[in-house]
């Protein structure tokens, strides 16, 4: 019985699992942070393929 606890204990095999699910979850706020608010890179790319969409939309127009 004591044996079955130090080995569990000492299992590491777990911890992998729950390193990546923080890793991952930092890396998703990161990108939400980046990605959100008035002056965030979304903003800016929207603001980018909408110059696009009317200049395309422009061209096409007879």
């Amino acid at each position: 019985m004591l044996s079955s606890i130090k080995r569990f204990l000492h299992d590491e095999e777990g911890a992998t699992a729950i390193e990546y699910g923080i890793i991952a979850g930092l890396i998703s706020i990161a990108i939400v942070g980046v990605l959100s608010g008035d002056t965030g890179l979304g903003k800016k790319l929207s603001g980018v393929f909408t110059y696009i969409s009317d200049k395309l939309a422009a061209i096409a127009t007879p």
